[in-house]
């Protein structure tokens, strides 16, 4: 929790501003029973009647007081928990965005995303609840016993001697409630994983008859949070009816003992009266206490969900100038465009996804990269962008480590596409510019190098027509081309294309590939594909098979070299073909 002070602390002022109104509030309702038992005891049998009416008067000002002061702090701690949660949900929205692709595969989309609603949501109750009631119970009760003292000190002794038994009944609760409340957050992130692979899958799971078992599936999600959500509820539950029975036996004692008292005349009926008021504002005290502690709990655990992404440490740190410099200086010539020297990274730590890689590439040559599915294809262009840091070797751009360069710097040379990326609602010149700066002419110009000009004349408003979500109106290949358009919008220095062309027909992909090179002579490329021919014309191709290299070299330097390459083809292109 103490990492929440400094998003409190600027609110400082108008927190104590709030909790000194409720304490104002607090007072107020405190006096009511005050001045009713000397209406009944002092002003009644005199017969004074202005007199009663002045009390009257005062207790009614006093429960305006208390309506007023109570509506306006509730309004402010709204106001100031909204405020303090708006923070902690921007900040932590943007540390999301800048943790490594590692931290994010350990903390797992589902998680980030029920932290920054979920949990971010229980804080937010947690910061209003503690402002509405964090003041005003406490001086409800501290004041209740205090009047009651003031009053009769014989009879506020049978419900001090109850406080320590309430005091217990509420620590427990509180140790045993914040572990499951965590546990039960940790078993929502499993909840949302399981809704957003549905939701992204439903067409698959349709096709494949699997709604029923999807179905079972999120029945044991849905069961196990809902076990973990009721033992969790049966523990907070026992608070509210245990301290009622509690405080309800001292009423039935103070009541006797009133009795007995006023019977032989030590004691006023008023003060029994006033009595009773004080003994339920104290008893809705400890119920509001005893409501802060059951949403402490769960703030809590959320809280701490919520540091634990704020606390994590940069990954990809910037490298200083000085190891750029010497990176530069480590080739007697002009240095590689792009160059992988000797690499080797594994996601998992265990087995190499790269192991010992090497290539290099000049301005404005191009490298096609094929292999099996796990190969480490993707991987090279993880490693280029620096999503991943390798555990030996270097990637280097125009001789620089890319970890000596600025994320800033290293992104804007990139221009990329990949298989599974992404579409969102809007426009389609909304997804090609994709909030960059750029003139409507680079728009127009990148959908016809991508061959998406076609399909975007044909639709109902050109560039201004909209796309739905994911780009679920649009088939596989219109999507495709709508995010190579976003690829060459900016005239990148590097293209990176991850298996973008595969739902491309042969004329189209023939098309773009012509495209490409009549219009993208200086930018250095580097192409994943399963076909052939979309690699063929490349300067150089690289064969993986299980993170090592196979095959580098030209088309028919691989036709005469590489076994599998020539396989594949051979398979892809025909026996006689290979090499026309």
């Amino acid at each position: 929790m103490e990492k929440l002070g400094r998003y409190i602390k600027p609110y400082g002022w108008f927190i104590a501003l709030t909790m000194g109104i409720k304490l104002l509030g607090a007072v107020m309702e405190l006096l009511i029973p005050f001045f009713m038992e000397i209406i009944l005891d002092d002003v009644v049998p005199t017969g004074q009647r202005d007199t009663v009416f002045l009390y009257g008067g005062l207790m009614l000002a006093c429960a305006a007081a208390c309506l007023t002061a109570n509506v306006c702090a509730n309004r402010m701690s709204a106001v100031s928990s909204g405020k303090i949660t708006r923070s902690l949900r921007y900040d932590l929205f943007e540390k999301l965005e800048h943790l490594s692709a590692r931290q994010m595969d350990r903390l797992t989309a589902s998680s980030a995303e029920s932290r920054l609603t979920s949990d971010t949501y229980n804080i937010n109750q947690l910061l209003a609840r503690m402002q509405r009631l964090g003041i005003r119970a406490p001086i409800m009760l501290m004041g209740g016993v205090v009047m009651m003292l003031g009053m009769e000190p014989v009879l506020s002794l049978s419900l001090i001697g109850l406080l320590p038994f309430i005091g217990v009944i509420v620590y427990v609760v509180t140790k045993k409630s914040v572990p499951l409340y965590k546990e039960e957050q940790g078993e929502l992130d499993v909840m949302v994983r399981v809704l957003q692979e549905n939701i992204t899958g439903v067409r698959v799971i349709k096709a494949l008859s699997k709604t029923d078992y999807e179905k079972q599936r999120f029945h044991r999600v849905n069961s196990e949070l809902t076990r973990i959500d009721q033992k969790a509820g049966m523990i907070t539950a026992i608070t509210n009816p245990s301290t009622s029975l509690i405080l309800n036996l001292g009423l039935t004692i103070v009541v006797l003992a009133g009795a007995f008292r006023v019977n032989a005349g030590r004691c006023q009926s008023g003060v029994i009266i006033a009595f009773l008021q004080y003994f339920v504002m104290i008893l809705n005290a400890m119920l509001g206490i005893t409501r802060i502690f059951v949403m402490w709990s769960r703030g809590e655990a959320s809280a701490h969900r919520v540091a634990e992404v704020l606390a994590m440490p940069e990954d990809l740190t910037v490298r200083p100038p000085e190891e750029e410099e010497e990176a530069r200086t480590e080739e007697g010539e002009e240095p590689a465009h792009i160059e992988f020297r000797d690499v080797t990274f594994s996601y998992n730590g265990i087995g190499a996804n790269l192991e010992h890689l090497s290539f290099s590439l000049k301005r404005g040559e191009s490298l096609g990269v094929l292999g099996g599915t796990g190969s480490g294809k993707s991987t090279i262009l993880n490693l280029l962008m620096r999503f991943y840091d390798p555990q030996e070797g270097a990637v280097l751009i125009d001789g620089r480590d890319v970890r000596t360069i600025p994320r800033e710097e290293l992104t804007a040379k990139f221009g990329a596409a990949f298989q599974n990326d992404f579409v969102m609602e809007g426009t389609i010149a909304d997804n090609i510019r994709f909030f960059r700066p750029l003139a409507d002419g680079d728009l127009t110009r990148a959908a016809q190098d991508a061959q998406a000009a076609e399909f975007i004349a044909a639709r109902e408003g050109g560039m201004q027509a909209p796309v739905a979500v994911r780009g679920n109106d649009l088939s596989g290949g219109q999507k495709q081309r709508l995010l190579i358009s976003r690829a060459l919008a900016s005239r990148p220095d590097i293209l990176l294309l991850d298996d973008a062309s595969s739902a491309l027909d042969y004329r189209t992909d023939a098309l773009l590939r012509r495209a490409l090179h009549n219009g993208y002579g200086d930018t250095t490329m580097i192409l994943i594909a399963q076909r052939i021919s979309s690699i063929r014309g490349c300067t150089h191709i690289l064969v993986l098979s299980d993170g090592k290299t196979i095959g580098y070299g030209t088309h028919e330097e691989l036709m005469a070299g590489c076994e599998e390459y020539r396989i594949i083809a051979r398979s892809q292109m025909g026996e006689g073909r290979e090499s026309a």
